[in-house]
């Protein structure tokens, strides 16, 4: 009877001694076996391989992706302003081109010779002559340039502001040359308004202003997004969350 149960002892703590050793999940079967084990008991797979190593490497990858997506689960919405909002701006600056175009075509050179002929009874030399068109030269590709020059500018500077809105704040970064990035926690949101003119709505885009209580930016707006309606909805349902989350009450 004391063999027997010296026996049975020695049986329980061999189990628990192979229940505490480390394992790992086989590769190719899922099944588990010991960390140090070269090939698996239950396919036969050797755990050495190069197979068993880009399957590991594989798997390690996939875990990266997946928590790189639930990093990103809690952003509700992200964009920039859309080009279609410098509509009005480029037209303007277009026509300041086309000035400069017509006064390169325009014969005007001709036209001051003939008018000082005709009233002054002056004819013009060839040198003043030549300085004119000269001029003219000059201040038409001039206004080519600087109205090319505006609406590159204003590209670059649409393309340099981004928006990110998540649950918990709003985030937005801006700048050519010094870059800042700045955020807005949802709570301190007090009051939106959306503003779409008629153009706006054609064009599918909007403006959205926001009254907060953040002393660096109270008074925020989102200028000509896409998707204007959508973004506004989001923003007044995570600012109530956020509110009633933090207890938060906005006094008039």
């Amino acid at each position: 009877m004391y063999l027997r149960n010296l026996a049975f002892q020695a049986d329980k703590y061999k189990s628990m001694k192979i229940d505490t050793r480390k394992t790992k999940e086989c590769q190719f079967c899922a099944e588990i076996i010991q960390a140090k084990a070269i090939k698996c008991r239950y396919c036969g797979e050797y755990q050495n391989t190069n197979k068993a190593v880009a399957l590991r490497r594989r798997e390690s990858a996939d875990e990266e992706v997946e928590q790189e997506q639930e990093g990103t689960d809690d952003i509700l919405f992200e964009a920039g302003p859309s080009l279609l909002g410098m509509l009005g701006f480029a037209i303007k600056a277009m026509l300041l081109a086309c000035i400069g175009v017509l006064l390169l075509a325009s014969p005007i050179a001709n036209l001051i010779k003939n008018l000082t002929q005709k009233l002054l009874n002056y004819q013009l030399s060839d040198n003043i002559y030549n300085a004119i068109v000269n001029y003219k030269m000059v201040l038409g590709l001039g206004l080519i340039i600087f109205a090319l020059l505006l609406i590159l500018w204003k590209v670059i500077k649409l393309k340099t502001v981004h928006y990110q809105v998540s649950v918990d704040r709003i985030e937005y970064s801006r700048g050519i040359f010094d870059r800042r990035v700045d955020n807005i926690d949802m709570f301190r949101v007090i009051d939106l308004k959306m503003r779409r003119s008629l153009i706006d709505c054609i064009l599918g885009i909007g403006s959205i202003g926001l009254i907060t209580n953040d002393k660096t930016d109270p008074e925020f707006e989102f200028e000509k997004i896409k998707d204007s309606r959508k973004l506004y909805d989001i923003i007044k349902n995570a600012s109530l969350e956020a509110d009633a989350a933090r207890g938060v009450i906005h006094l008039e």
